[in-house]
């Protein structure tokens, strides 16, 4: 739209330019004749549009607005015109606008719109930071060297919907969770029937932060004094293993299973026993995220003939899960091994991977070749 009147404007100016040209050759007494001529026209033009107002296009007000803009009123009055004079200055002064809305074209009314990468900062330090307000959000950024005002500090968490300070400070059950997750256990019991239709117990813990995991061990019988051995037998293999220094915490549903002995025995390795809530097994919900893991690779696609195929199943699906299977917690690294770094442009081309099969075809593993 813009660019036809620019162009239609570009014609008219230089086919009038032209024409002054021409003037130049006409007589005083020529020229005279012309515009008595061109009055009369006029006049006739009048006597047929009547009330009637001419259409002017945009570039036809544009090059009447420059013409006439070195003319006062008054002699803009004295000519006789279409329009009125009046109309003329208005055209010329929209003419005026016009231009300097092209010069601020790509400028944005207002104040300039913070950055976006500024923004994400604002929302990360308020996400990571319950208990700061906006002010010390934007006196952190003040250090880091960003320079935004302490009122679109506010403006951006108030447009995110991210609540005031205090009332962000609460700690959910999730943040307890994430913060304390180097420091938790989670226990559960999963049950299976093998082959011979005798119910097995199988009594499994995970560990949050790494998702180590250790069987403890199955019984078709799990008694108190049963229980209460193997968590014995547990704390052995976590200080074995140099876990029993940085776990505090014990997560476990309020199954009759447990003995009140096994809390006074966690309790004497500096371990707390945290319970869930009845038929809240979100309360465990990592722990419970395993079982159907478990369920899904191994238990409901392998024949378990008795218990000591389980065991056996078992200690197969636990070298693999803590040694060689993935985890998106983990940026796809296993528990007990970490991520491999990417291979180089040659070896990508040269690529040679062998499979190894873990409880006769049930579970893969792969690996490059020597």
């Amino acid at each position: 739209m813009i660019a036809a009147v620019l162009v239609r404007f570009t014609y008219l100016a230089v086919s009038h330019a032209f024409a002054a040209l021409w003037l130049l050759r006409m007589s005083d007494r020529e020229k005279d004749v012309e515009i008595l001529a061109l009055r009369h026209q006029l006049e006739v033009l009048r006597r047929q549009l009547g009330d009637q107002r001419p259409r002017l296009r945009s570039d036809d007000r544009a090059l009447l607005a420059a013409f006439l803009e070195p003319l006062t009123r008054a002699a803009l009055r004295r000519f006789r015109l279409l329009v009125s004079p009046d109309t003329v200055l208005r055209w010329h002064r929209d003419l005026t606008k016009g231009r300097h809305a092209r010069a601020n074209v790509n400028r944005a009314p207002g104040r300039p719109r913070t950055g976006a990468s500024i923004r994400l900062l604002v929302l990360r330090l308020a996400a990571e930071n319950p208990s700061w307000g906006y002010r010390r959000i934007h006196g952190e950024l003040a250090l880091l060297g960003v320079a935004v005002a302490a009122s679109t500090v506010w403006e951006i968490l108030k447009t995110a919907g991210v609540v005031p300070a205090p009332r962000r400070t609460t700690v959910t059950w999730v943040d307890f969770l994430r913060s304390q997750a180097e420091a938790i256990l989670a226990m559960d019991f999963i049950e299976t029937v093998t082959l011979t239709g005798q119910r097995q117990y199988i009594l499994a813990v995970i560990h949050h932060a790494s998702r180590r995991v250790w069987i403890v061990g199955t019984t078709a019988h799990p008694t108190h004094a049963w229980v209460t051995q193997a968590i014995r037998n547990l704390l052995m293999d976590l200080e074995d293993s140099g876990y029993v220094a940085q776990i505090r915490f014990l997560i476990r549903d309020r199954d009759g299973k447990y003995s009140a002995l096994i809390d006074e025995i966690l309790g004497g390795a500096g371990i707390a026993t945290i319970l869930t809530g009845v038929r809240v097994p979100r309360m465990n919900a990592i722990m419970e995220r395993w079982v159907k893991t478990l369920r899904g690779e191994l238990l409901d696609r392998t024949l378990i003939w008795n218990e000591a195929h389980l065991r056996r199943a078992l200690r197969e699906y636990e070298r693999h899960y803590n040694e060689h299977r993935t985890h998106r917690s983990l940026a796809a690294a296993a528990p007990l091994r970490a991520r491999h770094l990417p291979l180089g442009p040659g070896r990508i081309e040269r690529l040679a991977v062998l499979r190894r099969d873990r409880l006769g075809g049930v579970l893969h593993e792969y690996r490059h070749t020597a």
